[in-house]
């Protein structure tokens, strides 16, 4: 798969992870929206590790800087 994302986007969407991981940790977050929350979070910590969205893929879109 084609690289679609910037750094700053997947830095972007690591701290998500970590502000929603956080927010899980010390009890802020349970039940539904806690699965939901890490339902994206594992999203998001995956594309930022891939550097693909597959959200972006049909329209185009890329963050990240051509050479």
């Amino acid at each position: 798969m084609t690289k679609n994302m910037g750094s700053i986007d997947r830095i972007l969407r690591l701290l998500v992870v970590l502000a929603i991981a956080a927010a899980y940790l010390l009890g802020h977050l349970s039940g539904t929206v806690a699965v939901a929350l890490g339902v994206v979070a594992a999203v998001f910590f995956l594309t930022s590790l891939m550097g693909t969205c597959p959200a972006y893929l049909p329209f185009g879109i890329s963050t990240r800087n051509k050479p």
